[in-house]
C-alpha cells in the first residue's frame, strides 16, 4: 500500500515539475518572439532608400568637388538625390516603415485640400518595428538640421552660388518633416476609413451629375 502510494507521489511531483518546465519554456518563447518584433527590420528595402537618398545628397554636397570639377554636374546630382528622396519618404517610406501618408488633393471646385493620415495600428499585427520607427524619424529630424547649418556655412564662407541647393534641401526635406509631424500629431485618421469617405463622396457627386 505504501509503495503504491509512493508511486503515484512520485508521478504527481514528476507531472508537476514537467508542467512547470513547459510553462517557462512557452514564456521564454514568447518573450523572445516580442524582442524580435521590436528589434528586427521587417522592411529592409525600404529603410535601406530611405536613408540612401538623403545621406547620398550629404555627402555629394560635402565632397563632390573632390570627383567633378563642374559645378553644374555636382548641382544636378545633388539635386536628383534631394528629389528622390522626397519622393520615396513621402510616397513609400513613411506607409511602410511607420504607417504615416500625406498629400495634397485638389477637389472638382479646383480647392487645395491637405490631407495627413494615420494608419490605425491593430492590437495583434504591427505594421513597423520600434527599430523602422526609430530609423525613420531619426532620418527625417537630423537631415534638415544639417542643411540648416549647410545653409549659414554657406553665407558665412560667401560660397553664394551653393546657396539655391541648400534652400532646395532645406525645403524638400522640412516639407516631408513637417508633413509626418503633422501626420503623427494632428492627422490621426484611419487610412481605410478615409478613402472609403473619399469615394462615397465621389459616387454621390457622379449620381448627382446623372
Amino acid at each position: 500500500m505504501s509503495l503504491h502510494f509512493s508511486e503515484h507521489m512520485i508521478y504527481v511531483l514528476i507531472k508537476v515539475i514537467v508542467d512547470d518546465t513547459e510553462d517557462v519554456s512557452l514564456d521564454v518563447g514568447n518573450e523572445e518572439e516580442l524582442a524580435l518584433q521590436k528589434a528586427k527590420i521587417r522592411h529592409p528595402l525600404a529603410t535601406f532608400f530611405h536613408l540612401f537618398f538623403r545621406i547620398g545628397a550629404i555627402v555629394a554636397y560635402l565632397f563632390c568637388d573632390w570627383f567633378s570639377k563642374s559645378f553644374i554636374t555636382c548641382f544636378v546630382i545633388i539635386l536628383l538625390l534631394l528629389a528622390f528622396d522626397f519622393w520615396s519618404v513621402k510616397n513609400v517610406t513613411g506607409r511602410l516603415l511607420v504607417g504615416l501618408r500625406w498629400w495634397n488633393q485638389i477637389d472638382e471646385d479646383g480647392k487645395s485640400h491637405w490631407i495627413f493620415e494615420a494608419k490605425k495600428a491593430s492590437p495583434n499585427i504591427s505594421t513597423s518595428t520600434e527599430v523602422e520607427a526609430r530609423i525613420f524619424w531619426l532620418g527625417l529630424i537630423i537631415c534638415p538640421i544639417i542643411w540648416t547649418i549647410f545653409f549659414f556655412s554657406t553665407l558665412f564662407s560667401l560660397k553664394l552660388k551653393w546657396l539655391a541647393l541648400v534652400i532646395a534641401g532645406i525645403s524638400l526635406q522640412s516639407a516631408n518633416l513637417y508633413g509626418y509631424v503633422h501626420c503623427k500629431t494632428g492627422g490621426q485618421q484611419n487610412v481605410s476609413k478615409s478613402a472609403s469617405r473619399f469615394l462615397s463622396q465621389q459616387l454621390f457627386q457622379r449620381a448627382v451629375k446623372r
